[in-house]
């Protein structure tokens, strides 16, 4: 009897280990899974290049439309053209530490006002030590003291994709509109104007 248990034992042994056996060698060695082949990335891009496409064909079709005007394009990716363009000799333009006070006004595309130029006074802006829509940051600089300007811009150099969280939408082209009253340097404008530009100088939060 206790032959015939043993024997049945080995019997079972043999059995599974053939099992086993034969499942390790069915098994086929697989590889890791990949997600850095950059198709990711590369859609990403695609999508962006269709989207400024879009947006510039739009401007385009506005300057064409606007005969009268004189449209010049910035190297950063904008259309400017003068409202109001200072015959003075003077070259002195907005620079870093500069305090600019302006007033300006959001329109999109099809000349719907976004923001007024009255709700949005007074403007108060640290040249290149504050935080602006970035098209603003650069067209500021361009314009003489005096001179009032409309810049086209992409949604690149405006909210972006996030928008402003108020009115302008995600991935909106501008049409902003501004005034540049006057420049001053910083240390002067914050003798005069202590009270105004203390906290550092920031632009008023809109309401709805």
């Amino acid at each position: 009897m206790y032959n015939i248990m043993k024997a049945i034992q080995l019997v079972l042994i043999l059995f599974l280990g053939s099992i086993l056996l034969s499942s390790c060698n069915n098994q086929q060695a697989r590889k890791p899974i990949s997600y850095s082949s950059g198709s990711f990335m590369k859609e990403s891009v695609a999508r962006n290049k269709k989207l400024i496409a879009g947006e510039e064909s739009k401007i385009e079709a506005i300057m064409k439309s606007d005969t009268a005007a004189n449209y010049t394009a910035s190297p950063k990716g904008y259309w400017y053209k003068y409202e109001i363009k200072s015959a003075s000799s003077d070259t002195i333009r907005p620079k870093k530490g500069d305090v600019a006070y302006f007033d300006y006004e959001i329109k999109d595309l099809n000349g719907n006002v976004i923001y007024t130029e009255l709700e949005l006074r007074p403007q108060t802006y640290l040249v290149d030590k504050q935080d602006i829509m970035m098209g603003m940051r650069d067209g500021i600089k361009l314009m003489k003291k005096g001179e009032k300007i409309t810049f086209l811009f992409p949604s690149h150099m405006g909210y972006g994709y996030h928008g402003d969280n108020r009115r302008i939408g995600h991935n909106e082209p501008l049409m902003t509109t501004i005034f540049l009253k006057d420049i001053k340097p910083e240390t002067e404008a914050r003798s005069k104007e202590s009270e105004k530009i203390a906290q550092p100088l920031v632009t008023p939060e809109i309401k709805e």
